[in-house]
């Protein structure tokens, strides 16, 4: 029979494509380290919002294994800085802004969300159409966790839009300054387009069609 992978006669070959492949796993998991994803409700005029409010993390679901201090700070100057970039401007609480600004953290191992957390007066948004973006981010986020970041309309206690980062948060040096940028990148639909909304209504109607009883 003839051998029609002569490379694996060369132990040096053999040694060769072992660190090519390693080399390739290793920059996959590098990519794959950090992921933004984004969930918006496409019925939303964004362009009504002119004005928005920073309230900071939920207490208990922000016990990441660092300074929340840090956390507060970094993500308050980014939402600020990206925000002010879409024409909005920043009031306080008190001032009846258009949007509330909220983060928070799912934990590396599962915790019900619902029953966690002083929500206050706005829920975890944990379900009907922000059930599927939220089941499918945490559901492969396990040993990594998620922070969440949510655009809330405080009239009606809605959540208009909503970005996942899926990473590890370990070194109080670096993580907060690489998810702030993480987050920078999001940011860069807000407000969706048009065809974005078209593509979300159009999700949004399969899903639901999808728990229609057959």
């Amino acid at each position: 029979m003839t051998d029609k992978n002569p490379v694996w006669r060369d132990p040096r070959a053999v040694i060769r494509l072992i660190f090519a492949t390693l080399a390739l796993v290793s920059g996959l998991a590098h990519s794959v380290s950090a992921k933004t994803t984004i969930d918006f409700d496409p019925r939303i005029d964004f362009s009504r919002f002119k004005t928005f409010a920073y309230i900071g993390g939920v207490e208990n679901l922000v016990a990441i294994q660092m300074n929340p201090d840090l956390i507060n700070i970094r993500f308050h100057r980014m939402v600020v800085r990206e925000l002010e970039k879409k024409g909005l401007h920043e009031v306080n609480p008190g001032q009846n802004p258009d949007l509330l600004v909220r983060y928070w953290a799912n934990p590396e191992t599962q915790v019900d969300v619902a029953v966690m957390g002083n929500w206050g007066p706005y829920g975890p948004y944990i379900g009907n159409d922000w059930a599927p973006v939220y089941n499918a981010v945490t559901s492969s986020s396990h040993h990594m966790g998620t922070l969440i970041l949510d655009l809330i309309d405080p009239r009606a206690k809605a959540l208009v839009w909503r970005a996942y980062l899926v990473r590890k948060m370990s070194d109080p040096d670096k993580d907060p300054k690489k998810a702030e940028d993480e987050f920078s990148d999001g940011f860069k639909s807000y407000p969706p387009s048009d065809r974005e909304k078209e593509e979300k209504r159009q999700e949004r109607a399969r899903e639901a069609q999808s728990k229609r009883p057959s």
